[in-house]
């Protein structure tokens, strides 16, 4: 951990938070340096027991050493959550993981222009996450720096110069994992609806989609290129997409992200009066 980073507190103790300090310690921060506000005794307990943190049932003075506050409470607590938090970590920076809160209403409930706002995905949870980040102009480049290194801990990031992409961001990877999980689930009644038991189709679909997506990212080729390499004209594959083409299945599936992305600057301006 970076050594301006002597004391990290988290508001809430869920699965982000815990995908967080699971990551930070198996880096090597010691549990001493982490805080966690969190206010649910069985979640509080299985925290003090998984890593050996500090846990409390609400904000004290105690944060006022914290440099960074990582901020993964639910959207609709946010601003409930912040005004006790807000006294004790004014010169702290805020890095908040709660969907659709935007960083003009962290201000205004934190008191400080010295926020990143992120979008985080599940996978994170095991180490494969992909988030993006977009930071307040307050933001110096040494604390992005940080925000990258806690970041980290879950897989991959990057940033966005304007907030108003991460809207795009929640369409595609934010919610993307549940598209991977539905057509995963498609593919496995397909291979049971053709003879395979539930168990070998569905090894052979994950199997499939962790491997497809290992040779895109290891490939130069667009996915275009990399698609028409396995479609051979009047092939099995060949068959397979002339299908999808015929139901219309990209600008169906184009038009289901842009309802995501819609949906995302909806509860952008809910939680925003929350």
């Amino acid at each position: 951990m970076d050594s301006n980073l002597q004391h990290i507190a988290f508001i809430g103790g869920g699965n982000m938070a815990s995908a967080i300090i699971g990551g930070l310690i198996r880096q090597g921060t010691p549990p001493s340096c982490m805080t966690v506000v969190e206010p649910f005794a069985d979640t509080a307990t299985r925290l003090q027991k998984d890593f050996g943190v500090t846990v409390l049932s609400q904000a004290g003075p105690s944060l006022v050493t914290a440099q960074l506050v990582v901020w993964a409470v639910k959207p609709q607590v946010f601003k409930e959550a912040a005004a006790p938090v807000a006294a004790h970590t004014r010169q702290a920076l805020h890095l908040s993981v709660a969907a659709g809160i935007r960083t003009d209403s962290m201000c205004n409930w934190l008191g400080s222009t010295c926020v990143v706002r992120s979008m985080p995905n599940t996978p994170a949870l095991v180490g494969q996450g992909m988030t993006a980040l977009f930071a307040c102009p307050g933001v110096s480049e040494n604390q992005k720096a940080n925000v990258e290194q806690i970041i980290a801990t879950t897989g991959q990031y990057l940033w966005v110069d304007r907030e108003s992409h991460l809207d795009a961001v929640t369409a595609l990877s934010g919610s993307g994992p549940a598209y991977v999980f539905f057509f995963l689930e498609a593919m496995t009644e397909a291979g049971v609806g053709m003879g395979l038991s539930a168990e070998q189709a569905y090894k052979l679909a994950v199997a499939t989609f962790a491997g497809a997506s290992s040779l895109a990212a290891a490939s130069s080729d667009s996915p275009e290129v990399l698609r028409q390499r396995v479609t051979s004209k009047g092939g099995t594959t060949y068959a397979a997409i002339t299908a999808m083409e015929n139901a219309g299945i990209k600008p169906a599936f184009i038009a289901a992200m842009q309802a995501a992305e819609q949906r995302a600057r909806e509860l952008g301006d809910e939680f925003g009066k929350v």
